[in-house]
């Protein structure tokens, strides 16, 4: 299935859509494929606020890109990667049975599975600016990306949920 119709399902049903990922086999090659086009999303997602930063600051906008960057791509994938293996390490506490590369594969799925949120985060904050609609969509954003998150999780490590 595409990675688009997989996205628009996890919206639907979570579990299941991990559930099919998990059964594909564990490919550490497609988990770092999903995360490294999770955090180039969340870079794009970066652009129109860091140019509206640009303009109103005076400040030139390649630095602000640079930065955005060098954060999503080589510093955020090292921190999922030690988030997993934690949430994977607490997973274990509370009996899970699930291994190393469905707690990588759950939270990176949630953050590109919640990325058409963080897009549309990026462009008000880019647009509009500071206020109630960029806290609202951002929290929406973190709500869909903790419930997939969880849920991922959930089915990664204790099975069919």
């Amino acid at each position: 299935m595409p990675v688009t119709r997989d996205i628009a399902a996890t919206y639907r049903a979570p579990g299941a859509v991990m559930r099919r990922m998990l059964s594909m086999g564990q490919r550490e090659d497609r988990a770092l494929a999903i995360l490294m086009a999770g955090c180039v999303v969340m870079f794009v997602a970066q652009w129109p606020r860091l140019a509206r930063e640009a303009y109103l600051t005076e400040q030139e906008l390649n630095p602000l890109l640079g930065g955005a960057l060098l954060a999503w791509a080589f510093i955020a994938p090292l921190i999922f990667y030690a988030i997993a293996l934690i949430s994977h390490w607490i997973a274990r506490v509370f009996g899970g049975r699930g291994s190393g590369f469905g707690a990588r594969l759950s939270l990176f799925w949630a953050l590109l599975a919640a990325s058409p949120l963080v897009l549309l985060h990026g462009l008000v904050a880019g647009f509009i600016g500071p206020g109630p609609g960029l806290t609202a969509i951002g929290i929406l954003w973190l709500v869909a990306f903790a419930a997939f998150w969880a849920l991922g999780l959930r089915e990664a490590e204790w099975g069919r949920t």
